[in-house]
């Protein structure tokens, strides 16, 4: 980063060189370096599933396809609400065959 040694701006780089934005003195330069400061792009992030990480296997129709075995996860969660204490399942479903998934409570 380079300053105008009359006013202090900071130079831009134009055509011909640097100018200050402010008074318009131009520096010329036979060379001008251009450094940015980028952000690394991240690495492809890959999930693999398998059958044993997505719940037990059942006989349960598909509402999407109508194959008949489907992966079943129980979800619970807990809260509390004006002093009352509150548990609910629900059970995810996850075709076999085309992987549609659904809830039931």
């Amino acid at each position: 980063m380079k300053f105008c040694d009359d006013c202090g701006t900071v130079l831009v780089i134009s055509a011909d060189g640097l100018a200050c934005p402010k008074c318009g003195k131009r520096y010329p330069a036979d060379e001008v370096e251009i450094v940015r400061n980028e952000r690394p792009t991240p690495e492809a992030v890959i999930f693999v599933e398998s059958a044993g990480m997505d719940g037990q296997r059942v006989s349960q129709t598909c509402p999407e396809c109508g194959f008949s075995e489907a992966y079943r996860t129980v979800l619970t969660t807990q809260g509390e609400h004006a002093g009352v204490k509150q548990d609910r399942s629900v059970e995810r479903y996850r075709c076999v065959d085309c992987g549609h998934t659904w809830f039931e409570n």
